[in-house]
Parts: structure tokens; sequence; C-alpha cells
């Protein structure tokens, strides 16, 4: 009777408690997004089984000892997965578009106003009962707004790990969401004969600016901002590497096989802390609120800087660009030039948009960097 006890509680029907439950149901949420509506399902699927893997009574998959635990605090506590991934990043990134115009930069820099207009969002909210934001949580989560998975991953692991996956689930989910998200902000703050204009075609950029643009990136970060070095040095790095043109080996990896096994581990460990104890909290629907409120100001500060730039600039641009600048690439260049083309059949903005699309990146690395060097 006695041993028939001790096999009946070494199961995990006798286990699970209500909230693990809960949570592999959203971990199969997160996998039905990513299987059926082909939502980020690169990280969606890992980070979605990981989920249902750490709330697995008894296994121990996030305990001292097991493989998730392992994962987590090998590749993300240490930051190491985050930066890898930027690397690939990197190897994958052209900035032809944003050397041929640079003007675009202020369009990346202007989208992460979301990011700073969020962190005093989040403070704000302690005046609720059952919200306790520190400065370091509310940073973390501010990041959201630069739809800049990595990054927060990044930023989350430094700052407020207690809050990593809910910051996590939120930016991907974010970023999933930029096709339904950004077109009705983009219309309601352009007109129509604003969403018309057609721009320039780019010039030509030369090999030597395409070497010279990541090396000088770098030595202005290192002058202004050291903070940053991590995640800009290793986008730099890949994006040399993709350049240069003697190290195509090394560029290849970079963008397939490196980044792909980063990811899956990434995923895994973003899940070991999708467990109920650490998801299941008033401050999770909080954080999911802000970063809808952040990536919301993210795009709608591109395309108001946007429409500065068009009545300043004597060449025309067109506001939509703008929303590109935060830095979910290239998905966000797609959604400026889809709407594009919805007002002007022969509006292409692909090219156009990918110059503030590439700044984003950089922008939210800068903005992490930021945060960092002031909280962290």
């Amino acid at each position: 009777m006695e041993s028939l006890k001790l096999l009946w509680m070494s199961t995990g029907l006798a286990n699970f408690e209500l909230g693990q439950v809960i949570m592999m149901l959203v971990g199969c949420g997160l996998l039905y997004l990513a299987i059926a509506r082909n939502f980020e399902p690169l990280l969606l699927v890992p980070m979605g089984f990981g989920a249902i893997l750490t709330n697995i009574p008894v296994a121990g998959f996030s305990e001292v000892g097991g493989l998730l635990h392992y994962i987590y605090y090998a590749g993300i506590d240490t930051g190491i997965f985050p930066l890898l991934i930027f690397m690939g990043v990197g190897a994958m990134t052209d900035f032809g578009a944003l050397i041929a115009n640079p003007k675009t930069l202020l369009l990346g820099a202007a989208a992460q106003f979301g990011i700073f207009a969020t962190l005093f969002g989040a403070i704000a909210l302690n005046a609720i009962p059952g919200f306790e934001f520190s400065l370091k949580d509310a940073s973390a989560i501010a990041i959201i707004g630069g739809a800049d998975g990595p990054t927060a991953i990044f930023l989350a692991s430094k700052l407020a790990p207690e809050l990593l996956g809910a910051i996590a689930v939120a930016a991907y989910s974010y970023m999933a969401l930029v096709p339904i998200i950004q077109p009705p902000i983009m219309r309601a703050l352009t007109t129509e004969d604003e969403r018309k204009i057609e721009m320039a075609q780019l010039r030509p950029v030369t090999r030597v600016e395409k070497i010279i643009f990541p090396l000088a990136v770098l030595l202005m970060t290192i002058f202004f901002l050291p903070a940053a070095t991590p995640l800009v040095g290793m986008f730099c790095l890949g994006n040399l590497m993709r350049e240069c043109g003697v190290v195509d080996r090394l560029s290849a990896t970079a963008q397939n096989e490196l980044i792909n096994i980063v990811t899956i581990f990434l995923g895994l460990g973003v899940g070991s802390k999708l467990s109920a104890d650490k998801f299941l909290n008033v401050e999770t629907l909080g954080i999911l609120a802000l970063g809808a409120v952040a990536f919301s100001i993210g795009t709608a500060s591109g395309v108001l800087m946007a429409k500065l730039m068009n009545r300043l600039s004597k060449e025309k641009i067109n506001p939509l660009i703008g929303a590109a600048g935060v830095s979910a690439v290239p998905m966000a260049a797609r959604v400026a030039n889809k709407v594009g083309l919805e007002a002007n059949p022969h509006n292409f903005l692909l090219m156009h948009a990918m110059g503030p699309n590439v700044a984003g990146v950089l922008g939210s690395a800068v903005a992490a960097g930021i945060l960092l060097a002031l909280v962290g």
C-alpha cells in the first residue's frame, strides 16, 4: 500500500497545481501562434515548448541540475545568447539604405522615444496597488518599445531577471503583431496626400562605405556610450563579416547555423522563466499593457518625426517610413511599403523604409546602453 502511495505521489497527476496547468496552456497558446498563425515561429516554438517543460511537476527542468536551468544560466544570465543573436542579425543586415540616406537615422532615433516614455509609465503604475516596479524593472520593461527581442532579453537579464519571461513574451508578441498594430496608427497620423508621396531613388553605395560604416558606428559607441558596446560591437562584427568579402564562410555561419542553434537555446531559456510562480501575477498584465503602449508610442514618434522632416527637407519624405524606425526588421519596413502601396500603387517604399528600420536596431541597442549606464 505504501509503495502504491509513493508511486502515485511520483506522478504528474498527483502534483499538478492550477498555475502550472494555466502556464502549460499559455505555452500551447504560443505554439499555436507560431505554427498556425506564423507569428515569430523561430522563437515562439522553443519558447512555448520551454514553458510547457518548465511547468511539468516533479521533472525539475528549471531546478538546479535540470537542462533548462543550465541553458538559462549559461546563455541568458551571462548575456551570451542575445549577443550571439545580435552578431547573426548584423551579418544579415544591409546598411546600404541608411548609408545612402543618412537622415533616416533620425527616424530610428525618434522611434526610441516610446522606450523612455514607457519608463515613466512603469514608474507611474506604482501608484496602483499591486504594482511595485523599481527603476531597474521599469527600464527593462520600457525596452519592449524598441521591438527588438534580443535587446529586451539582454537588458531584462541584467536589470530584472525575475521579469524576463513576461518581458520576452511581450516583446516578441508585439513584434509579431506589427502588421496589425502599426497600420491604424500610421493612417491616423498621416493624410492621404502624405501617404502618396513618392521618394527619389537612393544612390548606389560603394563597398568601401559599407566596410567603413560598422567600424565608424563602433568607434562612436566606444567614445560616447561604452555601456552599449556589447550589443553594438557584436552587431558591427557580424555586419563587417558580411561586407568585407573575405570571410564569407564565417558570415554564412553567423547568418544560418550559429543563429539557428542559439535561437533554439534562447527560446528554451526564456521559456524556463515562464513558470507559474513568476508569470501569473498582476505585474505581468502591467508589463503586457506597457509593452503595447511603448510600441504604439515608438511607431507614432517615428511617423511624426518623418512628417517634420518632410516639411523641412528639400526632398520629399513619405511619413510612413518613420514607422519602420522600430527595429522589427524587416517586417516594419514591409508594413510601411504595404500601406504606401494602398495609397499609391506606384509607390515602392521598401528600400527607403529599410534605412530607419536598420537604424532602429542600432537605436534600441543604444537605448539599452543608456539605461544600463543610468541604472545598471
